[in-house]
C-alpha cells in the first residue's frame, strides 16, 4: 500500500513543489516559532493576556519534536501552524470570555455521556446515532475548531461565523485527501472529538496524526493528564454555556485514562466499544498513514504498525487495570458486530444506561440516519495488517485477556 504524497492532486503537488524550491533558497518558510505562535494569537484574538502559563512546556516539547523529528513538509507547516495559532486564541478567549461572564465557571457538567473505544470500533456511528436525541448535546467539528465563539457571533446571513470557517476546511481536506473520508468522514456540521479540546492544552495524542514525533510521544505518555483533562471541562463548561443539554462526547483517547476521566467527571456514565483487534488496529493504523501524508514527508507504513499497535496494547491494558478500581456502573460494553447488526437494540441498551427511554421521533430520526449513512457512503476503506508490518498472530498474545474479558468475537 502506498501513502505517496503524488496522491494529492496536481494543482496541491505543483504548490508543494514551489514552496519546496523557495524554502532550499531561504524564502517562505513558514516559522513554528513559540514566539511567532504566541503574537499571531495575540494578534488574532485583539487579547493579551493567558492567564495560566501551564501550556508553554507542553507547546515547546510539541514544537521541539515537529521540527526535530517531524519531517513536515511546506503544506504541513502551514497548517500546522493555523491549528497551534488557533489553539492559542481559543485559550485567549476562553480565559477573556470567563473573566466576563462568572457563570460560565458555574455551568453544571452533570452526569455526562461518554463513547469511548479502540480506534475503529464504531465509537462515530454510536455517537452521531445519539446524537439524533435532542436531549444530549454533542459537539460539532465547527466547534471543536472553535469552542471559544468569535467576538461576532453571527455572520450577515445569520450563522455562527466558525460554521463557514470549518466548512470552508472540509473542502480542503475533501480536496486533498478525498480518500481519507472513507476512513473517517470529518464533516464541519457533524459530531467530532473530545480530543480537539485536549488540543487547546497541547497535551493531545492528536500529533500523532500530524507527523512522527517520538521525543513528545515519550513525554506525552509519563506526564500527568490530570491538568489537560480539567482544562477540557472548562472547555466543555464554555460550550455548554453557549448551548445547553446532558455532554455526549467522544474519543478513543479516553480508553487509556479513564481514571483521569472519571475523577474529573465522577458521574459520567461511559460506553466502551469493543471489536476485534486486529481489525481496529490495522484499520487505525490506515486512517494514521493517510492523514500523516498530509503534513509529513515521512510516512513509514511499518513504523506506523509498530506505533499504534503499541498504543492499543497499552490502551485496553490501562483500561482493564482501570475498571478493576472504578464501580462497574459507571460503564456499558457494547460489541461492535451487536451495533452493526442492530442498531437500534444497542442504543436501546445505551438509553437504559443513562436513564432514558428512547422516545418513537427520536427512534425514527434515528432510522432516517442509518439509511442514509452507510459504511460505504464515502467509498470503500481496504487495509490489511500486513500493509503496517503486521500479522493476527504476532498480536493475539497481547489481546488474549482482553479479548477473553469482554467476549470480542474474531473477525474474518
Amino acid at each position: 500500500m502506498s501513502f505517496e504524497l503524488n496522491a494529492f492532486p496536481l494543482p496541491a503537488r505543483a504548490l508543494l513543489a514551489s514552496w519546496r524550491a523557495a524554502a532550499r533558497v531561504g524564502v517562505g518558510r513558514v516559522s513554528l516559532s513559540e514566539e511567532s505562535l504566541i503574537r499571531a494569537a495575540r494578534r488574532s484574538a485583539g487579547l493579551h493576556d493567558f492567564v495560566d502559563g501551564s501550556f508553554r512546556e507542553p507547546m515547546r516539547r510539541m514544537l521541539h519534536s515537529l521540527e526535530a523529528e517531524g519531517a513536515l513538509h511546506p503544506l504541513g507547516r502551514v497548517t500546522i501552524r493555523e491549528s497551534l495559532v488557533r489553539a492559542l486564541v481559543n485559550r485567549l478567549r476562553l480565559e477573556d470570555l470567563c473573566d466576563r461572564h462568572s457563570q460560565i465557571a458555574e455551568t453544571p457538567v452533570a452526569k455526562p455521556v461518554f463513547v469511548v473505544g479502540l480506534q475503529r470500533t464504531g465509537t462515530t456511528m454510536l455517537q452521531r446515532m445519539l446524537t439524533c436525541e435532542p436531549r444530549l448535546r454533542a459537539m460539532p467539528a465547527w466547534e471543536g475548531l472553535n469552542p471559544a465563539p468569535f467576538p461576532k457571533r453571527l455572520d450577515r446571513h445569520g450563522r455562527d461565523p466558525r460554521i463557514r470557517l470549518a466548512k470552508t476546511a472540509e473542502r480542503a481536506l475533501r480536496y486533498l485527501s478525498p480518500e481519507l473520508f472513507a476512513v473517517h468522514p470529518v464533516e464541519a456540521e457533524e459530531p467530532e472529538e473530545d480530543i480537539h479540546l485536549l488540543d487547546v492544552s497541547f497535551v493531545s495524542p492528536a500529533i500523532d496524526a500530524i507527523a512522527r514525533v517520538p521525543s513528545y510521544q515519550a513525554w506525552f505518555r509519563e506526564v500527568d493528564q490530570l491538568p489537560a483533562y480539567r482544562y477540557m471541562r472548562r472547555l466543555i463548561q464554555l460550550l455548554l454555556w453557549q448551548r445547553g443539554g446532558r455532554w455526549l462526547g467522544k474519543t478513543p483517547h479516553h480508553l487509556e485514562y479513564l481514571d483521569e476521566l472519571l475523577a474529573v467527571f465522577p458521574d459520567a456514565k461511559v460506553i466502551i466499544t469493543h471489536r476485534d483487534p486486529a481489525r481496529s488496529v490495522a484499520s487505525f493504523c490506515s486512517m494514521m498513514a493517510h492523514s500523516r501524508a498530509l503534513f509529513s514527508d515521512r510516512v513509514d507504513p511499518v513504523e506506523i504498525g509498530e506505533q499504534f499497535s503499541s498504543k492499543a496494547i497499552r490502551a485496553v491494558e490501562r483500561s482493564m487495570q482501570a475498571r478493576q478500581r472504578i464501580h462497574p456502573s459507571a460503564f456499558l460494553d457494547v460489541i461492535y458486530q451487536d451495533v452493526v447488526a442492530d442498531p437500534l437494540k444497542e442504543v436501546r441498551r445505551v438509553y437504559d444506561f443513562i436513564g432514558f427511554e428512547l422516545e418513537a421521533e427520536t427512534e425514527a430520526t434515528m432510522q432516517h440516519w442509518l439509511r442514509n449513512n452507510s459504511q460505504t457512503k464515502h467509498g470503500v476503506h481496504d487495509y490489511r495488517l500486513e500493509d503496517f508490518g503486521l500479522d493476527r498472530e504476532r498480536l493475539a498474545p497481547h489481546f488474549e485477556a482482553y479479548r477473553f474479558r469482554y467476549g470480542i468475537p474474531t473477525e474474518a
